[in-house]
This record gives structure tokens, C-alpha cells and sequence, in this order.
């Protein structure tokens, strides 16, 4: 996210994935309606337009040069995503429920309201060459999580995915998408590029914070 376009959505992952058979997950590039955005970074970003809606869905690819483990073990850390997600000022898990889990998340761009939302997280990691992969999906579930505040608008609409697979012993690809509504009075087009601008900030956040040893320990 650059000054003057809210991030969109700096997107979720939770702990303790469960194994479980590897699902069917085609690339962007393989139809579907996806279509091709930029490239830049190491990072290829794809969008595709929704039904009846202005917003578009996006999905951003790139290499992480650290293990699924590790950038896993990023992804799971979230008490410490304020220091280290773009504008996250506040985050926990809520509670555990099976194989989901209900995270709270705060976002403070400075320059426009708060914004905040819980969303529910489905887990599942499996056996694939080279190591583990791991799916977090997620949707919106403001209903378990805090209500609303005052000076903090909520978003409503937060659904995406993260998807770690293993390409060989130390590197990572992996996939993260998003669709969301930031709400306010944002233009499509500015929430548009702030979704691309938010996914080439996570990955830089990502691949950043996994330098860290503490995720490479055994």
C-alpha cells in the first residue's frame, strides 16, 4: 500500500494446519476467467471480474526462498502480524472451533478510517513433493467476532486464500488471494488497484519476515 489507497485487505492464515488429502487447485493462468495484470517484483498478479459487482477478485503468485514450513510459520504468527503486516495495528485468535478458526483484525492506513473485521479460517496441509503444502481458505464472520466500534468502520465482504507448495527443500511457491469490499466511499477502480498494491505488500512482508531464524528452528 502506497500513501493516498487504502489496502484493501492484508489477508489472514492461522495455526496448526490439519492434514488432509490434497484438493484439486487449478493455476490462475488455467481459465477460469482469470486474466493477466502485471508482473513485476517476482510476483504475477492475475484478477477476474465477480457477478453484479464492480470489485474484482484478485490472486497474486511468486517464489518465497524459505521452506513451506517456514513461510507457514509466518503466516501462523498472529500476534506478531502488527509488527510486521502492512498497517496491522491488531490481531488475535478468537477461538478454535474443529478445523476453524476465528481471528479479529484491525487495520490503521492513517489516512482513512480504521478498519476491521473477523473472518473464519478453514485449515488443511498435506504430504507433496518436496515437503508440506498447506490451504488456508477464509470468509467473513463478523457475527463471532467483537461488534462494532465507534470511529472503526467494518468490512463486511473478506474472503481469500493462502496456498504454500513446496519447490524443493528451501523455497516456496506460493499463492494468495483476495476479494473484498473495504467499504466507505472508495471509487471501484481505487479499491481495484489497492487490492493489487496490497497483495506486492504482503509477499514483500512475508518475504522479509521469514529471514527470521525463529521460523527456520527445528
Amino acid at each position: 500500500m502506497v500513501p493516498a489507497i487504502l489496502l484493501a485487505s492484508v489477508g489472514m492464515a492461522g495455526a496448526c494446519l490439519a492434514a488432509d488429502p490434497a484438493p484439486s487447485i487449478a493455476p490462475a493462468s488455467a481459465g477460469e476467467g482469470w486474466k493477466l495484470a502485471s508482473q513485476s517484483g517476482g510476483i504475477t498478479l492475475y484478477s477476474r471480474s465477480r457477478p453484479s459487482s464492480s470489485l474484482k477478485e484478485f490472486k497474486g503468485i511468486g517464489e518465497i526462498e524459505a521452506s513451506t514450513r517456514a513461510v507457514h510459520g509466518v503466516l501462523d504468527d498472529v500476534d506478531g502480524y502488527p509488527s510486521f503486516m502492512p498497517f496491522t495495528v491488531e490481531c488475535r485468535i478468537l477461538k478454535r472451533e474443529g478445523d476453524s478458526v476465528f481471528t479479529y483484525q484491525r487495520l490503521s492506513p492513517k489516512i482513512v478510517t480504521d478498519r476491521d473485521y473477523t473472518i473464519r479460517l478453514h485449515e488443511k496441509s498435506w504430504s507433496a513433493p518436496g515437503g508440506l503444502a498447506y490451504l488456508n481458505r477464509w470468509e467473513s464472520a463478523n457475527e463471532q467476532g467483537p461488534a462494532e466500534r465507534k470511529g472503526v468502520l467494518r468490512v463486511k465482504l473478506c474472503e481469500g486464500a493462502w496456498l504454500l507448495e513446496p519447490q524443493g527443500a528451501t523455497k516456496t511457491r506460493a499463492t494468495y488471494s483476495i476479494y473484498t469490499d473495504s467499504g466507505g466511499t472508495l471509487p471501484a477502480f481505487i479499491a481495484n488497484k489497492a487490492s493489487e498494491i496490497g497483495i506486492r505488500r504482503i509477499f514483500a512482508a512475508v518475504r522479509k519476515q521469514v529471514k527470521d531464524p525463529k521460523y527456520n528452528a527445528e
